[in-house]
């Protein structure tokens, strides 16, 4: 999925495939109680939300229908290295009726033009090495006004189990039956994260698992004295 030779179709079949995945997971529904509650709280100014590594661009928009839903405004960003999937992810918001803005980006390479409230990633940590995602944290923290959410993938043997299963169940893609495993594999487990997000100089953080074989790491700059 990294590599930056991947042809155009079987790139986006693999983004239907994660995308898939996604739903049936409920990512968007991890993400969303917290964001909700800022949103409400708001005082009628569009909630700034950027998706850290957006991929398919489906969590942003199952934000934006769930917030429609309730009449809540968010102002929803996200950003990719691959031009590849900005552009999918731009057909899919225009074919989903969802106003997204999604832009090309490597952000390990520095920091964001913009400020958000609220600033997370989801299943792009176990792509990274140590250096690197002490580095996105780092970027991201610096990003975030309110919020930072991180969740990804935890390491675990059964975990592995499920992603070798699930990823033949739910798509065809040879390249997401070959990256579900290898991702799991190549995943921080709980207390790995606590010890990155510790030297990305963030302090009282939270980080509970969440289903299926996820954790969910929580961040808000008043929690602890971070050096921008």
């Amino acid at each position: 999925m990294d590599q930056p030779g991947l042809e155009r179709a079987r790139h986006w079949h693999a983004l239907r495939g994660l995308a898939r995945i996604n739903w049936l997971s409920g990512s968007a529904g991890i993400l969303w109680p917290s964001i909700r509650r800022l949103a409400e709280e708001s005082n009628d100014q569009p909630l700034r939300v950027l998706d850290v590594a957006c991929g398919a661009g489906d969590l942003c928009i199952a934000l934006y229908h769930r917030a429609a839903r309730r009449g809540l405004r968010l102002h929803l960003e996200g950003v990719d290295i691959s031009s590849q999937a900005i552009e999918y992810a731009r057909t899919r918001a225009e074919t989903a009726s969802a106003k997204v803005h999604f832009f090309q980006q490597d952000v390990l390479a520095g920091d964001f033009s913009s400020a958000y409230d609220v600033v997370y990633s989801s299943l792009f940590l176990h792509h990274l090495t140590e250096e690197q995602a002490v580095n996105l944290l780092r970027v991201m923290a610096r990003a975030a006004q309110k919020l930072l959410f991180m969740s990804d993938l935890a390491r675990s043997r059964l975990g592995w189990a499920a992603a070798y299963l699930v990823t033949r169940l739910l798509t065809t893609s040879d390249v997401v039956h070959t990256d579900g495993p290898r991702s799991v594999e190549a995943a921080f487990t709980p207390a790995e994260v606590l010890r990155l997000a510790s030297q990305a100089g963030l302090q009282n953080i939270t980080v509970v698992r969440r289903w299926p074989f996820r954790f969910l790491l929580t961040w808000k700059p008043e929690w602890g004295i971070f050096n921008r």
